[in-house]
């Protein structure tokens, strides 16, 4: 196999290079959205609910075109992006400040909201925005975003989105192969954000939250994605945090990262150390994650 680049993973060879162009070719007038589209009719590259990835396909095609492999048309618009370095950030939310302290169970019935694309997804943004210490940031890929409600009062925000690529500490936890790694990378999920807003008060209510919410993205996840969780990760700053409501939830320490960060150009440290940690969804995560189906 004459291998021409590696984008994300995948193997693209002169042979795919030669069907793109025709693809091109044979669609004068298509878009650079279009065009990707297409390809992943042809090369059946879609998502486990079985949209396109179109957006990877793009990326992919945008790489080819910026190494001369491939000529495609000109973009006919751009889209503001929501990772860009300016940005005006969520307004600071209008809730309830008035302490609350207590028991777990003082608090009554605690609901989980999920919220994604809605007036909840604001809050929850906002929330995340002006309360925790670092800030909101646009996830990607794959994503739910939950509230968690006491009566009508916020008290918590948890979301959790596709898994980072390659974690030495979670990939020796799992003992997959980089190959098995690719195919099997989106049946976890990372934990970005947690929060307990800051005027609550309430002792095991985090670890509690963590509990109820592996529940609930074990149920919402198929229904939104068309495929399963089976692991849960998650990074915790060494220096703000020991990790203890994480602990009592049941998840399991996999050992610390180097602080270089994925894109460090030397062995030099450059950001705080993270504890890595992981929930399995299943009892046999690990035969799950670590195998291939023909």
């Amino acid at each position: 196999m004459n291998v021409a680049i590696r984008y994300r993973g995948r193997a693209v060879t002169s042979e795919d290079i030669t069907f793109i162009k025709s693809l091109i070719d044979e669609h004068p007038h298509d878009s650079r959205r279009a065009l990707s589209v297409r390809l992943c009719e042809a090369w059946g590259w879609v998502q486990a609910n079985g949209s396109p990835r179109d957006m990877v396909c793009r990326g992919l095609m945008l790489e080819l075109h910026r190494s001369g492999l491939i000529k495609l048309p000109a973009k006919r618009r751009s889209p503001p992006n929501p990772l860009g370095a300016e940005r005006a950030g969520p307004a600071a939310p209008e809730v309830d400040q008035r302490p609350i302290d207590g028991s777990l169970k003082s608090l009554g019935t605690l609901e989980i909201r999920r919220h994604g694309r809605t007036s909840g997804e604001t809050l929850y943004n906002s929330l995340i925005e002006h309360y925790h210490y670092l800030g909101y940031c646009h996830p990607v890929g794959e994503q739910l975003k939950y509230v968690v409600f006491a009566g009508e009062r916020p008290i918590a925000c948890i979301a959790f989105s596709s898994a980072p690529r390659h974690i030495g500490c979670r990939d020796r936890f799992i003992g997959w192969s980089p190959e098995v790694r690719r195919k099997n990378l989106h049946l976890i999920a990372y934990n970005t954000r947690f929060l307990i807003l800051p005027w609550v008060r309430v002792r095991n209510l985090a670890s509690h939250l963590l509990s109820r919410t592996a529940k609930r993205v074990a149920e919402d996840w198929p229904v939104v994605y068309g495929h399963p969780i089976l692991l849960l990760t998650t990074f915790i700053d060494t220096e703000r945090f020991p990790g203890t409501c994480f602990r009592a939830a049941g998840w399991v320490y996999l050992g610390e990262t180097t602080g270089r960060g994925k894109n460090a150009q030397s062995r030099k440290r450059n950001r705080s150390i993270k504890a890595a940690w992981a929930y399995p969804m299943v009892e046999d995560f690990r035969a799950r994650l670590c195998s291939v189906e023909e």
